[in-house]
Parts: structure tokens; sequence; C-alpha cells
């Protein structure tokens, strides 16, 4: 689908592991829930002018809160993990 680029990257998943992954040129982002892989690779090529090799969907689920007597769920995340060639890099600011 055409979607805007700003639209599917929401943002960076910056975490120790996502530090490490860099290393090895996959970067992860946080993706609208509706976002493909199609729509993934092309809102990295229009945003960083990369070309994308794979991309990996995750779909995490919210948690559990309880507070008092009420129960309720925190709001899940999509994050997508994307491969990168060699030499190529993202740099967050």
């Amino acid at each position: 689908m055409n979607r805007d680029a700003n639209i599917i990257l929401l943002r960076p998943h910056i975490t120790e592991r996502s530090s490490l992954l860099s290393e090895t040129g996959v970067y992860a982002f946080q993706v609208a829930p509706y976002a493909t892989k199609a729509d993934v690779a092309v809102a990295v090529l229009e945003n960083y002018k990369l070309k994308v090799l794979s991309v990996r969907i995750v779909n995490l689920h919210g948690k559990k809160i309880i507070r008092g007597r009420t129960e309720g769920r925190s709001a899940g995340i999509k994050k997508a993990y994307v491969k990168v060639p060699k030499g190529s890099k993202i740099e967050f600011v």
C-alpha cells in the first residue's frame, strides 16, 4: 500500500538488545499497527535512503495492569527489525 513513511515508522526502538543488533546491520523500529513488511521497507528507503535486505515483524501484546480492584491492559506495540547491507548505517539523533 502507498502510505506516508512518517506514519509507518513511529520511532526507533532503542534498547540494549537493539543496540547490539545495530552493530550487525539490523535496526529496530516501532511501527504502525497496520504496517506490513513491504510498507516498512518502502518507509526506510524513503526516510534513510537505504536498500532493505529483509524485514521481520514482531507483535508485542500489552501487559496486564491491576490498580486496586480494577484490571486492565497496557497498549501493545508492533516492532519491525530491518536489515540493511554491510557498511550502511542509520544514525539516530
